[in-house]
């Protein structure tokens, strides 16, 4: 699964930048790439723990 991350933000921005090249853009694939490009960089975050959630924990152990 976390391979498919990286495949989403990879797919998604030479898709996005793709349609930004051509002269005669089309707009539904320019959006179609960033949305793969969100949703990759999204499940990517869920992955990195807070570090907000780290301090209040230790500083509750002290």
């Amino acid at each position: 699964m976390k391979y498919l991350n990286y495949v989403l933000i990879i797919v998604g921005a030479f898709v996005a930048m793709y349609a930004k090249v051509d002269a005669n853009q089309n707009q539904y694939i320019l959006i179609g790439g960033i949305i793969l490009l969100m949703i990759g960089i999204y499940r990517v975050s869920k992955t990195i723990p807070s570090k907000n959630n780290n301090d209040i924990n230790n500083s509750e152990e002290e």
